[in-house]
């Protein structure tokens, strides 16, 4: 994942004293008690992170573009961000023996992971959808997470071949030492998305040093 400790770090391997793992939040008791996201801080310049102005607000302004009805549940196959340019394929990620959500794999930096035992996107609740910000050749699916808007769109085509067409509601950053749990990972009222990298500054020491969420809500589309 991207370090802004220049390009002295772009040696780092996986294993390397440089490769330091950067723990994503636990997932809040609401999804899976003790679940983390583990990624690594590997290489290369700062990934681009939100800005205040596209901050989630505490009421966010619907007028444009209301919530739709819930879908019938159906597995992910691919996520379409196209404000910038991502259309990659999902994977079901699970946890492992030790409550870890186990990341898609680093080598495939064109793939992100829909955490399997939640929500299905566009079903009724938040879904999780989590992706490597990079690895040791580069920027990953989730680089650019951080450099999108409110009221940017991501298409999540399902199995059903219906795409469920989700208007971001804000972006934020958190550190790792306070992170919302139950805002990122709560119930919801409406159908509801989560996109979840690592960001916020880096160290050699400690790797990323939080995560970048953006939020987002269902709003009728095309394929539905």
């Amino acid at each position: 994942m991207g370090s802004p400790d220049g390009p002295a770090a772009a040696s780092a391997e996986a294993g390397s004293p440089r490769a330091r793992k950067a723990g994503f939040p636990k997932l809040g008791a609401v999804v899976l008690l003790g679940v983390a996201l583990v990624y690594h801080g590997l290489m290369g310049g700062a990934p681009p992170q939100p800005t205040s102005a596209e901050a989630l607000t505490a009421h966010p302004d619907w007028a444009d573009a209301p919530p739709a009805a819930p879908m019938p549940a159906s597995v992910p196959l691919r996520i379409r961000i196209p404000a910038i340019g991502v259309d990659a394929p999902l994977t079901g990620l699970h946890v492992d023996a030790q409550h870890h959500l186990v990341p898609p794999p680093e080598e495939q930096r064109n793939l992100a992971g829909w955490f399997s035992g939640g929500t299905a996107p566009g079903a009724a609740g938040a879904a999780i959808i989590a992706g490597h910000v990079d690895n040791a050749h580069g920027p990953a699916v989730f680089y650019g997470l951080g450099s999108l808007h409110r009221g940017d769109t991501v298409g999540i085509l399902r199995r059903d071949r219906l795409t469920a067409t989700f208007r971001i509601d804000g972006i934020d950053v958190y550190s790792r030492t306070s992170f919302p749990d139950r805002k990122v990972y709560g119930p919801t009222a409406y159908p509801e998305l989560r996109l979840i990298t690592c960001g916020g500054g880096y160290t050699r020491a400690s790797g990323y040093l939080g995560n970048v969420v953006v939020f987002a809500h269902l709003v009728p589309g095309a394929g539905q």
